[in-house]
């Protein structure tokens, strides 16, 4: 058996790799400046629209906030009893804020409908628009820096907090449009009626991130993009003569690990068959970087080397 040890594996590339935490408290800024701001404007304006703009950027904070802590905890190298590391600690940051998302969506339905049964006129609309605007160029750029560096560091945490706050920017958009049209053709029930449409996206937005925290949390296996990579590293094996069964993988946060049973000629030498293995294991390293690969040498020769072909997929 060959075997590349999770824990140092996952130990070497956390420690080579930047830290994410910066990323967080830009976020955490962000979702303060922006609470301030769409704060004020709700206050100058009273528009409900406007109020759950702002309801939304004080679950950003809370979501910024839960992303600190468990990119922290991600961070943090294997252990004897954590060998595969702390990244699926991202999922935990994933899902709670998407839940956040489902809760701020109830809290405001309830004002939009309570405004939507007693309709009230709006005030200092241009100024209170102009300042929801600077609020919502702020949300733009920081969800463009978070995007960047989550695809880049592969972290679900990052990627959740970017489209959490795009998501807010394009609800902005929306509010600041709606609030604007009320003031032009006076009809108040365009507010909670946007509030509510606010309210629909949002739990879309935050059901998808329960989703996607859920599948990583149940060792769902590398998307198939990532998959075809690893098994094209193979067929080149295979092509000289080298066969395998028992693929399997998953990924834990910005992780990826890749299993396989390696079949090669039953006259080779141990050191021949060591030397193939770590080839093999660096080629996959190589087309999918921050991938741990565990490998199960056995001879091609020998019936039992079959016995569990059904592990293949």
């Amino acid at each position: 058996m060959m075997m590349t040890s999770p824990a140092v594996g996952v130990h070497n590339e956390r420690m080579n790799a930047p830290s994410l935490k910066r990323y967080a408290w830009l976020s955490i800024g962000a979702a303060l400046a922006t609470i301030m701001l769409k704060g004020l404007a709700w206050w100058m304006t009273g528009s409900v629209g406007l109020l759950s703009d702002a309801l939304e950027s004080v679950v950003n904070l809370a979501g910024a906030i839960m992303a600190l802590a468990m990119i922290t905890v991600a961070e943090q190298p294997a252990d004897d009893h954590h060998t595969y590391g702390h990244g699926k600690a991202e999922y935990f940051s994933a899902g709670f804020e998407g839940l956040l998302i489902v809760l701020a969506a109830i809290g405001i339905s309830v004002t939009a409908i309570e405004r939507l049964l007693h309709l009230q006129p709006l005030e200092q609309v241009g100024m209170g628009l102009a300042v929801s605007a600077v609020a919502t160029i702020v949300n733009l750029f920081t969800a463009r820096i978070l995007l960047a560096a989550g695809r880049t560091q592969r972290s679900l945490t990052l990627e959740a907090d970017a489209h959490h706050l795009l998501t807010d920017v394009w609800t902005s958009v929306g509010v600041i449009a709606g609030v604007g049209a009320v003031a032009l053709t006076g009809w108040l029930w365009l507010d909670p009626v946007l509030a509510l449409l606010v309210a629909a996206n949002i739990v879309w937005t935050g059901g998808k991130l329960v989703y996607r925290s859920t599948q990583g949390l149940m060792d769902v296996a590398l998307p198939q993009a990532e998959h075809a990579r690893v098994v094209a590293v193979l067929t080149r094996y295979r092509e000289q003569g080298i066969d395998y069964h028992a693929l399997r993988t998953r990924e834990s946060g910005a992780h990826r690990f890749v299993e396989l049973h390696v079949l090669v000629p039953g006259h080779w030498s141990i050191q021949q068959g060591h030397e193939l293995v770590e080839r093999l294991e660096s080629d996959i390293r190589q087309t999918l970087p921050q991938t741990t690969v565990l490998t199960h040498l056995e001879p091609l020769d020998d019936p039992a080397s079959l016995e569990d072909i059904a592990l293949d997929r």
